[in-house]
């Protein structure tokens, strides 16, 4: 019998406010250990999928399945715990600039009721896990593009989640830079967290042997497996 999906969208329509459909039927399915790109121009609905699953926006029609559960039985009361599911690297980086590397990670999990003892223990080891140790004492308008996509993605694991979302990981950086960001995110994978990346970085993607799923116009296009 095939494994349960970890990630199911069963035809997820989104519609926003204003009318425009940000997804039109999509049906996916994604198995807990995968690594998958989402791509598209902007509007194509890939950050949709994403926010779905962190529960900032909201399906109209269908379903959205995370390890069984319908995304839509969590209440607003209940949405912490589903969050603490998942790491998400925003688009933008929204550090804070008067704080250090070492404070804006540390200020993250003091937010998630860890004890000053928890922070000073695992702070070091996430650094570490994202290479970005060295540059702990700095202030973001003190770092490159690159050690600052670090730094939200070090701030997105501090529960060790199962599961990470990043929107647009390498939206600011150059090619140097995007493909050191990705190798990251490999590596994450590979030590077992499921990875989904929406990005229109198709240069960047193609150098890893990953699924890609193309969306176009609130649709999948086109599905490629790794």
């Amino acid at each position: 019998m095939p494994a349960r999906p970890y990630i199911e969208y069963r035809d997820v329509h989104v519609v926003y406010s204003n009318g425009v459909k940000g997804l039109d039927g999509v049906s996916l399915q994604i198995q807990r250990g995968e690594f998958v790109f989402f791509v598209g121009e902007t509007g194509a609905g890939k950050s949709t999928l994403l926010k779905l699953l962190s529960r900032e926006e909201h399906h109209c029609e269908g379903e959205v399945r995370l390890d069984g559960q319908e995304l839509s039985d969590f209440s607003e009361y209940n949405l912490h715990r589903l969050r603490r599911q998942m790491g998400v690297a925003p688009q933008d980086y929204d550090l804070l600039p008067n704080k250090t590397v070492w404070e804006n990670v540390a200020y993250a999990l003091r937010a998630v009721g860890r004890s000053r003892r928890e922070v000073f223990d695992r702070v070091p080891k996430i650094l570490l896990q994202v290479n970005v140790a060295h540059r702990a004492d700095a202030f973001p308008s003190q770092l490159s593009g690159g050690e600052k996509q670090r730094v939200v993605i070090g701030r997105a694991l501090i529960n060790e989640p199962p599961l990470l979302l990043a929107d647009e990981p390498t939206g600011n950086l150059d090619a140097a830079q995007s493909e050191e960001i990705m190798r990251l995110l490999a590596d994450l994978n590979a030590r077992g967290t499921t990875v989904l990346v929406a990005s229109h970085d198709l240069p960047t993607m193609e150098k890893f042997s990953k699924r890609i799923v193309c969306l176009e116009r609130g649709k999948i296009k086109e599905d490629l497996g790794g």
